[in-house]
């Protein structure tokens, strides 16, 4: 997702601006998501990280400003089409459902089939892949409201991954998890970028978009204040000014990744 980068295939914002009870959180910003990219959004609370994923999305319409999904403007694009190409994981888990956590998975594969039609062979080997990929499978016959936050959190991944989606948008997708379970993730949704997936994630945590992520985008008050590959984005300058703390940048001794050091 590159700031003023237009692409034929993925999903883009051409200054797009949304205000909500006379406040503005999204000002202006220009950004593309590109095929076989992991793109982090950083930024503060209130940056306005979670509502350009939702504009992205086309959960919210944007005041001013064009999203397009494969150049074609998204309040265009029929539901349908807009459900298979696009998968959203929000931050919120709707915990009450008396659903098994196979059948919540099994909810991505509605844009793909008919109104009155079951499941197919094939949408069965999709959710159980799914399932397996997200690391739930074991939970697949589990009432999904009896699961604790994170493993709630990874089967809604579970049923984004089931859409089969162009694009997979995630908001804190690691907020919920233990250790593990984040690395886990990051490197499911490495992998996916590196398979052709249009990812991006909003993340609170400076180290997993340093580590995972192959752009970056930073937020500050709803404005694109930087933008590019990882590895040039994260100066300590850059993140005393958005963050207002101090940092410097190491080599994590095990990975080989960049690693930030924080401090007051």
């Amino acid at each position: 997702m590159r700031a003023g980068t237009a692409v034929a295939a993925g999903v883009s914002a051409e200054r797009v601006r949304l205000v909500r009870s006379g406040r503005v959180l999204v000002d202006g910003v220009d950004c593309t998501l590109e095929p076989g990219t992991f793109t982090g959004l950083l930024g503060p609370n209130g940056a306005g990280k979670s509502t350009l994923l939702h504009v992205l999305a086309g959960v919210l319409d944007p005041d001013a400003g064009t999203v397009r999904l494969r150049d074609r403007p998204l309040p265009s694009t029929r539901a349908r089409e807009r459900a298979r190409s696009i998968a959203l994981v929000e931050q919120s888990l709707p915990g009450e459902t008396s659903q098994r956590v196979r059948e919540v998975a099994a909810l991505g594969r509605t844009p793909h089939r008919s109104l009155l039609a079951g499941n197919s062979r094939r949408d069965l080997d999709v959710v159980e892949n799914s399932l397996t990929a997200a690391g739930v499978l074991r939970l697949a016959e589990r009432s999904y409201s009896t699961l604790s936050g994170g493993e709630q959190q990874r089967v809604q991944l579970a049923r984004a991954l089931a859409q089969e989606p162009e694009v997979l948008l995630l908001d804190e997708p690691t907020n919920h998890l233990d250790a593990s379970a984040q690395l886990e993730t990051l490197g499911l949704l490495e992998k996916l970028a590196a398979e052709g997936t249009a990812v991006a994630a909003a993340l609170h945590d400076i180290n997993h978009a340093a580590a995972a992520c192959s752009h970056l985008i930073v937020l500050s008050g709803g404005r694109v204040v930087a933008s590019g590959p990882a590895g040039s984005v994260l100066t300590p300058e850059l993140i005393q000014r958005v963050y207002g703390v101090r940092a410097e940048l190491l080599r994590h001794p095990l990975t080989g990744r960049p690693l930030i050091a924080l401090a007051r």
